[in-house]
């Protein structure tokens, strides 16, 4: 926004000009939140990929929406061969690794997938909190 520093006369006007645009700042600044928690999200993968990457990011952009940075492995790794046993092991160990940076984990789905198990077991052995979301990203009690 473009504060003028003259008046509707055309005289110079500092005074009107510097309250407006300290009240613009105040408004930038309240409109950023001070923190954003780091929230892994745990979702299927394997199986109908295509399908699960666009549920993974939609739940992604719901976590973001709601003040959180999600972190989304399904989006990380496109390189890696699912099907290969030895890249899915190592995707799952470098998810793992990524998971025990965020405050919270976030786990999307009605079905517990082989590779969410995992990292669910390793958050509760990590301590780290566990939310469980539906498909229609209702929060709901662990499955």
């Amino acid at each position: 926004m473009n504060i003028n520093k003259f008046n509707a006369e055309g005289y110079y006007d500092p005074t009107p000009h510097e309250a407006l645009t300290n009240i613009v700042k105040k408004e930038k600044v309240a409109s950023k939140p001070a923190f954003r928690p780091l929230v892994y999200i745990c979702a299927p993968f394997h199986g109908a990929v295509k399908e699960n990457v666009l549920k993974a990011t939609q739940f992604a952009e719901f976590a973001f929406n709601r003040g959180c940075i999600p972190l989304t492995p399904h989006l990380l790794f496109p390189f890696m061969d699912d099907s290969n046993e030895k890249e899915r092991d190592l995707a799952i160990f470098m998810d793992i690794i990524l998971m025990g940076k965020c405050q919270e984990v976030w786990v999307l789905g009605d079905v517990i997938s082989k590779g969410m198990s995992i990292e669910i077991e390793k958050a509760k052995k990590r301590r780290q909190p566990v939310r469980y979301f539906n498909k229609d990203f209702e929060e709901v009690e662990a499955l």
